[in-house]
This record gives C-alpha cells, sequence and structure tokens, in this order.
C-alpha cells in the first residue's frame, strides 16, 4: 500500500481547482470594473462600493459558512458555493441596471465566501495526518494560479469580445466544468471511500471517535484563548496589507511613482509568480519546520520588501520589491492554518477558521480603504506604508509570542 496512489491528492486538487476557478473569478473584479462603467453608466465610487460590499459580505460570511460545514460537510457547502458564483456570473450577463449588479454581485460574494479556506481546511484536516503542510500549500496556490490565469485572461476576452461574453464564459466555467467536478469527486471523510487518511489513522482513535470528541466553541470562549488572538491579530494584518493595500493601490501607487503601465504590468507578473512560489514552498517548509517561525520569518521579510516599495522610485527597486513581497504574500495562510489546526485539535474547526478568515477579511476592507483615505489627503501613499510596516512588525511579534505547538509524531500517524 506505501507506493499507491492515495484519494486524498485527488481531494487537493479538485479543491485547487474549485479556488482557481471561484476566486480567479473574484480576483477579476478589477478587469470589468471601466466596462461596467460605460456601460451602465456608473461612476467609481459605485463600482468601488460594490467591491467594498463584496469584502464585508465574504467576511461576515466566513463564521456562518464555518457553522455550516460543521453540520453539513465542506462537500455540500464547496460544491454549491461554486454553483452560486457560476449561476450569478451567469445572469450578470444580463444586467441593465446598477442596483441587479449589486444584488447578483452580493450572492458572488456569498458563494465566495463557501468556496473559500474554510472549506479547504476542513477537507485536509479530514483527509491529512501527514504531509498536511503540503496539500494546505497546493490548495491554497488555487488562488495564485487563478490571479494569473483569469485576471489577464478575462481582460483579452473584453477585449477580443466584450464583459458580457467574458462574464458568461466565466458562469459557464463554473456552472458546467468545474460544479460537477467538485460534487461528483470530493468527499468529506475518508470514511466516505472506505479508505483511511494519508498518513493513517491517528493513534488510539479511529476518525469517527476523534470527530465525535471534537467540542464546539463559543465566540466568547473563543476569544478568551490567547492563541487565537495571536493568530486573528497577524491574519488581519495580512489582509491590510495584501488583499487590502496591494490588491488595490499598487497599480495607482506604481503610477504615482512615475512608472510606466508596462512596468507596473511587470511588477504585478512578477508578484503574482512569485506568490505562487511562495505559496508551495511555505506547503512544503511547513512539514519539516515550525510554522510559527514560518510566520514571523515571513512577516519580518514583507516589512522589509513594503520598506523597499516607499523608496522605490526606480525600476530595478519596483521589480525586487515585486518579487520579495510575492514570496510572502499569501505565504501566510499554510502555516496560520496549520497553527490552527494543531491549536484547536480537540474543536470542531469551521466555526473557527470562519471567525479566522473574518479577520483577514476585515483587514482587507481596512487595507483598501484607511490607504485611499490618506492618499486623499496628503496626495502621497508614504504614511499608508509606513504604518504597514509598523503593523506587519507587531504581527511578527505576536507570532514570536506563541507557544510552540506539539509536533505530530509520524510514528503515530503511520498505519500499524
Amino acid at each position: 500500500m506505501r507506493g499507491k496512489f492515495h484519494y486524498a491528492w485527488i481531494i487537493v486538487f479538485v479543491t485547487f481547482l474549485a479556488f482557481l476557478a471561484v476566486q480567479g473569478g473574484r480576483l477579476a473584479f478589477g478587469a470589468f470594473v471601466e466596462p461596467w462603467e460605460k456601460d451602465l453608466h456608473m461612476n467609481r465610487a459605485t463600482t468601488s462600493l460594490i467591491s467594498t460590499l463584496s469584502f464585508v459580505i465574504y467576511g461576515l460570511s466566513q463564521p456562518f459558512i464555518g457553522k455550516l460545514i460543521d453540520r453539513y460537510g465542506a462537500r455540500s457547502i464547496l460544491s454549491v458555493s461554486t454553483f452560486i458564483v457560476g449561476i450569478s456570473f451567469f445572469f450578470i450577463t444580463f444586467i441593465t441596471q446598477p442596483w441587479q449588479l449589486f444584488v447578483l454581485y452580493s450572492l458572488v460574494s456569498i458563494g465566495v465566501g463557501g468556496a473559500s479556506n474554510v472549506a479547504g481546511t476542513v477537507l485536509i484536516t479530514n483527509w491529512f495526518n501527514k504531509k498536511r503542510g503540503l496539500a494546505l500549500g497546493i490548495m491554497e496556490a488555487g488562488f495564485g494560479f487563478g490571479q494569473m490565469l483569469l485576471v489577464p485572461g478575462s481582460l483579452i476576452l473584453i477585449h477580443w469580445f466584450d464583459w458580457r461574453t467574458t462574464i458568461f464564459i466565466l458562469g459557464v466555467l463554473l456552472i458546467v466544468i468545474v460544479f460537477p467536478v467538485v460534487l461528483f469527486f470530493l468527499r468529506n471523510h475518508p470514511n466516505e471511500k472506505a479508505m483511511e487518511p494519508l498518513g493513517g489513522k491517528m493513534k488510539v482513535e479511529d476518525e469517527y471517535e476523534a470527530e465525535s470528541k471534537k467540542k464546539s466553541v463559543s465566540l466568547k470562549g473563543l476569544f478568551k484563548m490567547r492563541q487565537f488572538w495571536f493568530l486573528m491579530v497577524p491574519f488581519a494584518v495580512c489582509g491590510f496589507t495584501t488583499t487590502g493595500l496591494m490588491d488595490t493601490h499598487l497599480i495607482p501607487l506604481s503610477h504615482h511613482h512615475g512608472f510606466s503601465s508596462t512596468v507596473t504590468g511587470t511588477a504585478v507578473s512578477i508578484l503574482a509568480a512569485f506568490n505562487i512560489i511562495g505559496i508551495l514552498l511555505s506547503g512544503v517548509i511547513i512539514d519539516y519546520w515550525s510554522s510559527r517561525k514560518l510566520l514571523v520569518f515571513i512577516y519580518f521579510t514583507r516589512a522589509l520588501s513594503i520598506g523597499i516599495l516607499v523608496y522605490s522610485h526606480n525600476t530595478v527597486l519596483l521589480l525586487v520589491f515585486a518579487g520579495v513581497f510575492g514570496l510572502v504574500d499569501f505565504a501566510t495562510v499554510a502555516p496560520t492554518q496549520l497553527l490552527l489546526t494543531q491549536y484547536f485539535k480537540n474543536e470542531s474547526i469551521g466555526f473557527i477558521v470562519g471567525c479566522l478568515s473574518l479577520s483577514h477579511q476585515i483587514g482587507s476592507a481596512l487595507g483598501a480603504y484607511i490607504p485611499g483615505l490618506i492618499f486623499s489627503k496628503f496626495n502621497n501613499y508614504d504614511l499608508s506604508l509606513y504604518l504597514s510596516i509598523f503593523i506587519v512588525l507587531a504581527a511578527a511579534i505576536m507570532n514570536l509570542l506563541l507557544p510552540e505547538p506539539n509536533r505530530i509524531k509520524m510514528s503515530d500517524q503511520r498505519a500499524s
């Protein structure tokens, strides 16, 4: 049995595909901003409000999604969420008024919230007692590949055809291809395939016995735990400096520093490519090294990279920033999630992961809004970048103060 391919890897790659399509479609929002404004007679404030509302709905949905996953299983939630995003994209094709876009993109945000790390982390936890870090890294890489493929792909299709055709194609991709794959190939537990998790059963307890002993934790009880706070606050900082600050403001910041669209586009492409490398590396590293120490290293490196961006008034420095920041962009997700599964291994983690994801989305919303507000007042991003360096260093210190979880003993995970 040692050399036999394990079905757990099918679970990883199906989840990767779902994230690529769903989250990639969400990240392609920027490609549709100008076409929507022209066709639906909206201004930039209105389209920005749609994006802000999307962050809010996505974030608020996460604890509830976690509860639903704990009750109904990740397979049901992930497949239904994929279908919701696909059918919403399909109906967006036919809109004629801005309010219709608000309503339908709100539904997209609910679906994106369901097809998120909450479901993925639960699946990986159920299927992997070994190589869990690598599995989390591959799963998270779906976000990076979605960004790399669907964002420029959407721009190309809009240029060749129009925005309606493009979003119709995205909807069909999700409904006709991704949704059936997720529905037919995903399974919540290895028992549903008459299998053991990768790495074998846990010592003493089998899967159902261990699952039955897991406790639900209340929000009040969760907020009394130092480990949760010291994971949640840095993860909010992560959202502030990545999805919020960089994904929203890096392009206008680069233009403000005098770079052409060609140089800026090259920097964004380098960042996306190194982001994928960083995601995969972090997944491999945490199988062999401390997730806590890796997070400390990542946040210190991120602070350094933002410092480079402050002074990036020449092309070389901008491209160096893109490579360094890309390596530590989404690389925080796998070690953060692995630490959570180790700290809270005796609790049902769906709700806990949902709360953690909510903190990231709150940080993202603030990271998108506050730098824009500061720029409107001072006409530069310097204060926002210095603020980001400060809070990232604070996040590193918080992770440094976390207790080191007990390492999973491989001998206990192997099938007897």
